[in-house]
């Protein structure tokens, strides 16, 4: 994992609400692959399950929301869960 990548996560865990839109849109780029949707306030990632498929964040004056932080936290758990037990 790219450094600035493993730097902003661990930023985003320790306090979810004062997280910058454009490192958290690295890390579901790291993670997810680019994104559906550019150009807007709203960037949509695929996620590799059926169930709820989709990471939706938002820029709000530069910053990402702090639910939409903990969101993307949750996947890459479940992310990591998947990789587990493939192995």
């Amino acid at each position: 994992m790219n450094q600035k990548i493993f730097r902003a996560l661990e930023r985003a865990r320790r306090c979810p609400q004062n997280i910058r839109f454009s490192d958290l849109s690295k890390i579901c780029e790291h993670y997810f692959g680019k994104p559906r949707q550019l150009g807007t306030s709203h960037r949509i990632y695929r996620t590799p399950w059926a169930e709820d498929p989709r990471i939706n964040i938002q820029d709000n004056h530069g910053m990402a929301k702090a639910y939409q932080v903990k969101q993307v936290l949750r996947a890459l758990e479940k992310l990591e869960k998947q990789d587990e037990h493939k192995t």
